[in-house]
């Protein structure tokens, strides 16, 4: 592993009246303007640069005023099913008569609006369907659901194919000819804007002159969870939507099922962070469309009664603690793969598979490799049929889901079908296909990247002084955010005496820590450290990176080390 400074512009812009440090910060996470730093809700893009917004908004008006019959179709993670709840509670709070979702399965339907989950949805006699964080794909799907009679709404956030289907409506940043100026809403934003939309449409016809108008913003703790977990860049304008989402949630006003999932683990909802909603929520949200059904994952979310929500989080908590022994299962396995395949022989683009690994934590065991062996990584369950599903994770510099489009196009019929996005993507193709595909995909990792850009690298923002190690500091960083993907936490780099280190849990280490000079004494962890490496008693300093946090326990916080990587010195 290999600490690199983090690159600063050459000239540091004004950003106010900010500490020397939190300018140096921003400025190296691309903010050139004060105004970036502005987290209210009126800098957020105007949604009249959506395209296809209009027309989606005649769609809506029109179900409304007709009292239609509304299904949302949506994804089984976590963004899918926030999307889904934000639609399914905005449209009811805007006056739609009828809304109800619908969530394929993904071991007996697949991703997306196919043609068999659009006969699915028939069985509910919908008018209206609306697909959320899925249909930009679904080119079948939705020819399936016109032919049947139905209006189609698509909102989605992923990349196109080729072809467009031929919905009455697309909203979709990333679909050709639109020039919103953000392409990383995720799917939950997306569903998000189109209800702005019709919220202002629906004020401009008189709505509300005889009655209150809605407050959509009830909705931010739910976009602010699925962005979040979704792994999408915080540009600007979603660290709007996440903050704004924060706040809902450490002041208490989160929906039952958040406030839920954060009891049952033991998390304070007045401390939240961004990087909670990644860790915390989102993997036990995740759990249900991983292992069962994510419609568990939804009611918890659209429920008002407390002690619901509470027994639906407690079975998320414990399929997700199902979720983590099936992973490391998994993960023995596939290191075992490769336990004996020496570094200079391992593929630049590995691809593993075990007919007896589940479909639903393929996308973790991937990313798990990839943070492991610094390579992209793609692992594959048994889909039946003879056929295999792949869900990948990339490196920085590789856009995983182009590079399939590449391999697709050289090796015709190779792939069934693909999609994603830069840093992660899925895929199914036959299980005979699989050595083929294995080396096709090398071939064009190799192509891409060089040897060093597999060696795996941290940026660093430099070294904190000694009278740095503050609480003060600590919780200016902890809200100086909303951290996440593209706008990382601030990681800084040093050199420290260890005097005392204990592992606690299976795999994490305590350790008791002195700055270099010996004048300031910190507690430090890193988690998940290779158990044959530490505890390691002859190891007298050591270089960590490592974020500044607070730590708090029986009412006293104090500052806390948080270690992304160490080695000894």
């Amino acid at each position: 592993m290999r600490i690199d400074p983090r690159p600063l512009p050459a000239v540091l812009p004004f950003l106010g009246e900010l500490p020397p440090l939190l300018t140096r910060l921003y400025a190296a996470r691309g903010v050139q303007s004060e105004a970036e730093l502005d987290k209210s809700l009126a800098r957020l893009i105007p949604y009249q640069q959506l395209k296809g917004i209009d027309a989606a908004v005649d769609l809506l008006v029109t179900a409304l005023e007709q009292r239609q019959r509304i299904l949302i179709v949506g994804d089984f993670d976590a963004d899918g099913a926030t999307a889904s709840t934000v639609g399914t509670l905005g449209l009811r709070l805007l006056g739609a008569a009828h809304v109800d979702y619908l969530v394929p399965n993904r071991f007996e339907y697949g991703y997306g609006l196919t043609p068999e989950i659009v006969a699915v949805a028939l069985q509910r006699e919908p008018q209206l369907l609306i697909t959320v964080d899925n249909g930009i794909s679904s080119v079948e799907g939705v020819a399936a659901a016109k032919a049947a009679g139905l209006k189609v709404l698509v909102t989605d956030h992923h990349l196109p194919g080729d072809e467009l289907p031929a919905a009455d409506a697309i909203v979709n940043p990333n679909q050709p000819g639109c020039g919103f100026p953000s392409k990383a809403l995720a799917g939950v934003g997306v569903i998000f804007y189109v209800l702005m939309a019709l919220r202002a449409r629906l004020r401009s016809l008189g709505w509300y002159d005889n009655s209150p108008q809605p407050n959509i913003g009830e909705l931010l703790d739910l976009v602010a969870l699925g962005s979040v977990a979704d792994v999408v860049p915080l540009d600007a304008n979603n660290r709007i939507l996440v903050h704004q989402g924060l706040e809902r949630i450490r002041a208490g006003r989160a929906r039952p099922g958040i406030k839920a999932i954060l009891e049952v683990a033991k998390r304070d909802h007045a401390r939240i962070t961004s990087t909670d909603l990644g860790f915390i929520l989102g993997p036990r949200l995740n759990a249900a469309g991983r292992l069962d059904d994510m419609s568990l994952g939804i009611e918890c979310l659209l429920t008002t009664d407390v002690a619901a929500a509470r027994e639906m989080a407690a079975q998320l908590d414990g399929m997700n603690q199902d979720r983590k022994s099936i992973e490391q299962g998994m993960q023995r396995e596939a290191l075992a793969q490769l336990k004996d395949l020496p570094v200079e022989s391992m593929p630049y683009g590995l691809c593993l598979f075990d007919p007896e690994w589940h479909q639903g934590v393929i996308g973790i065991l991937a990313s798990r490799m990839k943070e492991r062996y610094f390579r992209p990584t793609i692992a594959f369950a048994d889909a039946g049929d003879g056929l295999l599903k792949g869900s990948g994770r990339s490196v920085q510099g590789f856009h995983i889901r182009d590079a399939l489009a590449v391999v697709a196009s050289q090796h015709p019929n190779l792939i069934t079908k693909y999609g994603g996005h830069a840093m992660a993507a899925g895929l199914t193709l036959p299980e005979a296909n699989f050595p083929l595909f294995a080396e096709a995909f090398d071939a064009e990792v190799r192509r891409q990247l060089r040897e060093e850009d597999l060696t795996g690298r941290l940026l660093s923002d430099g070294t904190l002084a000694v009278e740095e190690f503050h609480l003060e500091l600590a919780r200016a960083l902890r809200h100086a955010g909303p951290w996440g993907q593209h706008f990382p936490e601030p990681l800084f780099h040093g050199v420290f005496q260890l005097v005392e280190q204990r592992v606690v849990g299976e795999r994490h280490l305590k350790v008791v820590l002195k700055s270099e000079c010996g004048s300031v004494k910190l507690d430090g962890i890193a988690f998940g450290v290779d158990r044959e490496v530490w505890p390691n008693p002859t190891v007298r300093w050591v270089e960590l990176a490592y974020k500044l946090d607070v730590n708090e326990f029986r009412g006293n916080e104090t500052v806390q080390l948080m270690i992304a990587h160490i080695e000894p010195r």
